[in-house]
């Protein structure tokens, strides 16, 4: 499993080197936007609107917008530098909580925590406090120049890490429209959407569960690919600098070839200029 983070977690004076691996993966089926009439892939290009040209990486800075048309721009070198001097920090567990007193919508990605190396023993202490005391710890990280709180825990034997928002990333409830106040609904409509609850109540099983737009949406790719419904894509004409060698050679033999009537020509006028005389 590809390592994404190395550093260390701290909480007291105890101190855990350890390694970050992403613990869940993207598995959405990735559709190219093609041209319709050659069926070339689209391509995507950063192009200056006032400049009209098409933008180079190297040209690229980064700037951050403090009102309208007006930029701060941030040099690769002030960022790199923040960079480093944020990811020497450990993961610092600040409090421990019960978990459920922190509400799903604060909860971002999900990361598994390996020991490194000297850093077993450490490991398997604060996974074991934490199954006791049926407690989670809350930290603070800095992972692509961003510092994040987390939430570290036990799953299936394996430390997890969670990041999760901070509050102000949070939108309020109150901001969302249209929702009602009050619950306009009588006691025998409640109690027969408790019974329906009651009968759909069943564990948590995981695997009962699967995506399945995805999976007709690769059945269809997989049928029209084997009826050989399949396009490919139109190769763009390059001029080609190659002269054609025979032809160049007789097209310079015909320029200097001298023509077969001008013996004759000369003649004639010879003949004219005589008579003249």
């Amino acid at each position: 499993m590809h390592t994404i983070w190395k550093g260390s977690i701290s909480f007291g004076l105890v101190n855990i080197p350890i390694k970050l691996h992403t613990a869940t993966e993207d598995k959405d089926i990735k559709l190219r936007t093609l041209h319709k009439q050659c069926h070339s892939p689209i391509k995507y290009e950063k192009v200056c609107p006032v400049c009209d040209v098409e933008v180079k990486p190297e040209e690229i800075v980064k700037a951050f917008e403090y009102t309208k048309g007006k930029f701060v721009v941030l040099e690769d070198e002030d960022l790199e530098k923040l960079k480093k001097e944020n990811e020497e920090r450990a993961v610092e567990i600040v409090d421990f909580v019960k978990m459920e007193q922190i509400d799903p919508i604060y909860f971002d990605r999900t990361y598994f925590m390996s020991p490194s190396e000297g850093g077993v023993k450490a490991y398997s202490l604060l996974r074991k406090a934490l199954e006791d005391t049926s407690k989670v710890g809350l930290a603070k990280i800095i992972i692509r120049l961003k510092e994040q709180m987390a939430v570290i825990r036990v799953y299936e034997n394996t430390l997890v890490m969670e990041t999760i928002h901070y509050p102000d990333e949070v939108r309020k409830a109150s901001d969302v429209p249209n929702i009602p106040t009050e619950s306009n609904v009588s006691e025998k409509e409640l109690e027969t959407a408790k019974l329906l609850i009651d009968q759909l109540t069943t564990d948590f099983e995981p695997k009962k569960y699967n995506d399945e737009y995805r999976t007709a949406l690769m059945e269809l790719i997989e049928a029209k690919q084997s009826g050989q419904e399949t396009v490919t894509a139109s190769q763009k004409d390059t001029p080609s600098n190659v002269t054609d060698l025979m032809a160049a050679l007789q097209a310079s033999i015909d320029r200097t070839k001298p023509k077969a009537n001008s013996g004759e020509k000369k003649k004639r006028v010879l003949t004219k200029m005589k008579k003249e005389a």
